[in-house]
C-alpha cells in the first residue's frame, strides 16, 4: 500500500478492521430464503440497525405487487418482504449506488441451514458469500468512508433487496429509480471466481409462464373433439427449444397439466427461460416466442397467453464500464490484490441498473463459492480484502471528494 495516500491508507485500513466475520455469522443464521416472510422481516430490521451507523434517511419499503402464474393458470399474487433504502447527502455533486441483497435460495425447509467451518479461514453455510459477506463488506466501506468526516461532496443510495434470487419483481422498480443520476454503481455479489475474478459481460434472462387452454373430452368416445392443451405445450416447448444457438440460450423448464388418463387435458402451464447475450438477441427471442406462440395455438387449436418478461436485459462491456473496471483494478493493484473480470453466463440486478446506463461493478463481494448449493462457503479473509478494495474505489470515483 505504499503508493496510497494518508487518507486513502487510513480509510482503508478503518474498512478492513470491521467486525465482518461476526455480522456474516449472526446474519446468515437467520433464515431469509425469498419466501420465508418471516425470516426477511427480522433479517431486515438487522440489517437496518446495522446500517444505522451510516448518516442518511433509511427506509424500510414494501415491495411493489407482483402477480404469478400457479399450476393451474390463475394468476396469483406472490409477496416478498421489505427492501432497506438508505439515501445520503442526495444534494451533493457525486452520486453513486450501492446494491445488494438479503434473500438467499434456501427456504425454512431446505435442510442447509447452519453455519460450520470446512477448514481454517473457509466457513460453510447458507448465504455466507450470497450475499450476506457481501452486504458486510459494502457497509465496512461506507462507515470507513464516513469516517473521514470530510465525504460532503460525495452522495449515495444503498439498496438491500429482498427477492434478488427471483429476478426482482417487487424491487426492480426501486432500483430503477435509485439508479438514476448516479456515476456509477457497485454490487456486492459473490465474485465469479474463487480467485476474485470479477463478472464483466453478461447476458440477459427471461421467464416466461405460457397457459395454454384446450377442451376436454372424453379419451375413448369423443377424443377427435377436444383440443389437448398437454400436447400443445409440449409441442410449445419442442419448437422454442429449437429456436436456440449463439447468443439464444432456451431452457425449457416444466409443463404443469394433465389429469385422467381418460380425458383430453384442456389446461397445460408451460414454464421457459431464455437468456439473450445481448438486447439484439433478445428482440430476436421475443420475435421467436410471438411466431411461435401464434404457430402452435392455429395448428392445435388451442388459446395460448403468455405470462413474464425479460426481466433482466443483456449487460454488455461497455466503455463505461470498461473505465469503472479498470478502476477497480487499478485500487486492487495498489492494494496489492490482482483484479481481473470474465463475461459470466449468470444475471443480477447489475443487468438493471446497466440498463439504466450507469456503469456497474456486481461483483465487489467477498471470494467464495458454490453458491445456489448446500456446500457454498466463504473464504473469510476476503471480508478485509474486499472492503478495503471497496473503500479505496469508493474515494477515488469520488476524485478525493470523501
Amino acid at each position: 500500500m505504499a503508493g496510497l495516500t494518508l487518507i486513502e491508507q487510513a480509510c482503508v485500513e478503518r474498512a478492513s478492521s470491521e467486525a465482518m466475520l461476526e455480522q456474516v455469522e449472526a446474519w446468515a443464521s437467520v433464515n431469509s430464503g425469498t419466501r420465508n416472510l418471516a425470516g426477511l422481516a427480522n433479517i431486515a430490521a438487522t440489517l437496518a440497525d446495522a446500517f444505522s451507523e451510516v448518516p442518511g434517511e433509511l427506509q424500510l419499503l414494501d415491495a411493489a405487487p407482483v402477480e404469478a402464474i400457479a399450476a393451474d393458470g390463475k394468476p396469483f399474487t406472490i409477496e416478498h418482504g421489505r427492501n432497506l433504502h438508505l439515501t445520503v447527502r442526495p444534494d451533493a455533486p457525486l452520486q453513486l449506488l450501492f446494491t445488494g441483497h438479503m434473500d438467499t435460495v434456501f427456504g425454512a425447509d431446505h435442510p442447509f441451514q447452519a453455519l460450520h467451518w470446512i477448514e481454517d479461514g473457509v466457513l460453510g453455510g447458507p448465504g455466507v458469500a450470497d450475499m450476506k459477506g457481501g452486504i458486510a463488506v459494502m457497509l465496512a466501506a461506507l462507515k470507513a468512508i464516513e469516517a473521514n468526516g470530510n465525504a460532503n461532496d460525495l452522495g449515495y443510495e444503498v439498496i438491500i433487496n429482498s427477492d434478488e434470487e427471483v429476478g426482482s419483481p417487487g424491487s426492480a422498480a426501486l432500483i430503477a429509480r435509485a439508479a438514476r443520476g448516479k456515476r456509477a454503481a457497485l454490487t456486492y455479489e459473490p465474485a465469479a471466481l474463487p480467485d476474485g475474478t470479477l463478472a464483466g459481460a453478461r447476458p440477459g434472462s427471461g421467464n416466461f409462464s405460457f397457459v395454454v387452454e384446450g377442451k376436454s373430452a372424453h379419451a375413448g368416445r369423443n377424443p377427435e373433439e377436444g383440443r389437448n392443451a398437454l400436447l400443445a405445450a409440449a409441442d410449445l416447448a419442442l419448437k422454442l427449444a429449437s429456436g436456440k444457438g449463439p447468443g439464444l440460450s432456451i431452457n425449457p423448464a416444466k409443463i404443469d397439466g394433465g389429469g385422467p388418463n381418460n380425458v383430453v387435458p384442456d389446461n397445460a402451464v408451460l414454464r421457459v427461460n431464455l437468456r439473450p447475450a445481448s438486447l439484439d438477441d433478445q428482440r430476436r427471442a421475443q420475435d421467436l416466442i410471438d411466431r411461435t406462440v401464434a404457430q402452435v395455438a392455429a395448428e392445435h387449436d388451442v388459446g395460448i397467453h403468455s405470462h413474464g418478461g425479460f426481466a433482466r436485459p443483456p449487460k454488455p462491456m461497455t466503455n463505461e464500464a470498461g473505465a469503472l473496471f479498470g478502476l477497480v483494478r487499478q485500487a486492487g493493484a495498489d492494494l496489492g490484490q490482482a483484479i481481473g473480470w470474465r463475461a459470466t453466463g449468470g444475471v443480477c440486478d447489475g443487468n438493471n441498473i446497466a440498463a439504466c446506463g450507469v456503469p456497474v461493478v456486481d461483483t465487489m463481494g467477498v471470494r467464495g463459492g458454490k453458491i445456489h448449493s448446500a456446500e457454498e462457503y466463504l473464504i473469510t479473509e476476503s471480508l478485509a480484502e474486499r472492503a478495503a478494495l471497496s473503500a479505496l474505489t469508493i474515494l477515488r470515483l469520488a476524485g478525493g471528494a470523501a
